[in-house]
């Protein structure tokens, strides 16, 4: 508990860190081999991207806030609503997000998937200085491409609160033609019900131990799971116990409704909030069809459900048939669902517990059957260095690591990546652990090997490797890390940064 709680200090969650966070930044800025956020090479990228000249201002108030989940008062953390109200503007426009912190805790907002200016990724003590208590910041900076993403926090277990937004950066070119937009924002949900996200932390860094043969028994423990596993996560699913499983803020015994009717096609943006849970999403009675990943169009392909790790985003199109069908997320191998209803004419509300074919057939969506798009796919061409990160650590000692070192936020950069601008950079990521990782880069998207999507959050199962190429074109030090919070809370993260 002495080790957790001095970490969690040292993120700016506990009392008198500011001082800490001052001399980790002050750390970044006073070396001359990396690129700073507040270097004139990251303002002048941001002068290369142009943009429209049109200007987006939203408040973001962070504060104390109670859910109702079907009954159940939950006392959480919530910018005004869970989620909060949806942020949109143009590819090209700016966006002025001002962040007024009445937590009793420093915060910090990361706008997850936008290749942005460095000093504006939201990432303390890496990029700024986290958000006092009773403080304010603002966030400026130029959304250059279209497509779905999502704010969250990136101080602590702050993400598996109510602190979460969709952010949509739209198309002025729009190519996809439909008569409607849903924006689906997934999530599983313990704060202010079970425990705390601080609390989870806190059990889960204790280590899980030898369970003795226990493995293959689906029971919960405290807060953890034991036996929630998936063959298409390749074993272990996720291992931490969550009440509720939300669309929307909305539990299945107070589902979300989605109304439309017959024909008309929808345009679904789905976002995985998630802390600890893989999602596999379906709408009982349709095909589901891909337009995009993480913002960035593929070639279309139909299926009949999609897997989305934590972090991860998908576009997807489907034509409406008539009547009241049920709209599903799976919590992949955790036994519950997030269950929303889609409303098209008369019928009866199906049950939470309906079957759907669509959860069931071999016909699932993961990056692994995607191709990008020919005007997003990078030019074939001979990578100018190789990064190799090793993801480390196992359940029973909880200590998830990058090439066997945990991430040290106090000293962000002593094992960071270089690289330099203007090179085809080949990262490969090599999953050693026995646990899949939903693995995410900040400011920039990547593609992965073979003519595969372009993407910034991918799926790395347990003993496989995943190659994804990237261009340095955004200068400054960005986090990578697993998208499963406590795995990166206890050390599974890195920087790639760009050498002066």
């Amino acid at each position: 508990m002495e080790r957790l709680w001095s970490r969690r200090a040292s993120l700016g969650l506990g009392l008198g860190v500011g001082a800490a966070a001052t001399l980790a930044l002050a750390g970044c800025t006073s070396s001359a081999a990396w690129v700073n956020p507040d270097s004139a090479a990251v303002r002048d990228r941001e002068r290369q991207r142009g943009g429209t000249g049109k200007t987006t201002a939203v408040t973001l108030t962070a504060a104390s806030a109670s859910l109702d989940l079907a009954g159940t008062t939950a006392q959480t953390f919530a910018y005004g609503a869970v989620p909060a109200p949806i942020i949109r503007l143009s590819a090209g426009d700016t966006l002025k997000a001002t962040i007024r912190n009445q937590l009793p805790v420093e915060t910090s907002v990361h706008w997850h998937g936008l290749a942005l200016r460095n000093d504006m990724d939201g990432v303390p003590p890496l990029t700024q200085q986290p958000i006092a208590a009773g403080s304010s910041f603002d966030y400026e900076f130029i959304a250059p491409d279209p497509g779905t993403y999502w704010f969250h926090p990136h101080v602590g277990a702050q993400l598996d609160s109510g602190l979460y937004g969709a952010l949509i950066v739209e198309d002025p070119n729009e190519p996809l033609a439909y008569d409607d937009e849903w924006v689906i924002v997934l999530d599983d949900w313990l704060d202010g019900v079970t425990a705390t996200p601080d609390e989870v932390l806190a059990e889960l860094s204790r280590g899980m131990g030898d369970m003795g043969g226990m493995d293959d028994m689906f029971m919960r423990m405290g807060n953890t799971l034991m036996g929630a596993t998936s063959d298409l996560l390749g074993g272990d699913a996720g291992d931490v116990y969550y009440p509720h499983y939300l669309i929307n803020g909305k539990p299945a015994a107070d589902p979300a409704q989605f109304t439309g009717t017959p024909g008309s096609r929808v345009r679904i943006r789905l976002i995985n909030a998630g802390g600890d849970t893989a999602f596999r999403f379906a709408v009982g009675g349709h095909r589901l069809t891909v337009t995009h990943t993480d913002g960035f169009p593929v070639e279309p392909v139909e299926v009949d459900s999609v897997l989305l790790g934590m972090g991860e985003r998908y576009d997807l199109l489907v034509t409406l048939g008539d009547g009241a069908f049920p709209l599903v997320a799976l919590a992949e191998g955790k036994r519950e669902r997030a269950v929303a209803v889609v409303r098209t004419g008369v019928g009866n509300t199906p049950p939470q517990d309906a079957v759907l074919s669509e959860l069931d057939t071999a016909r699932v969506a993961t990056a692994a059957i995607l191709t990008a798009a020919t005007d997003v796919a990078l030019d074939t061409k001979t990578p100018d260095r190789e990064v190799t990160l090793t993801l480390t650590g196992s359940m029973a000692d909880y200590d998830w690591g990058i090439n066997n070192k945990r991430f040290d936020p106090t000293q962000p950069l002593r094992d960071a990546h270089a690289v330099r601008a203007g090179e085809r950079v080949r990262l490969r990521m090599v999953n050693e652990t026995e646990m899949w990782h939903p693995f995410h880069l900040h400011g920039h998207t990547y593609q992965h090997s073979d003519g595969g999507p372009r993407k910034d959050t991918s799926i790395i199962l347990p003993k496989q490797t995943l190659t994804v190429d990237f261009d340095a074109d955004n200068p400054g030090q960005w986090a990578a890390h697993c998208h499963n919070i406590y795995h990166a809370e206890t050390g599974m993260m890195t920087v790639i940064g760009y050498q002066t």
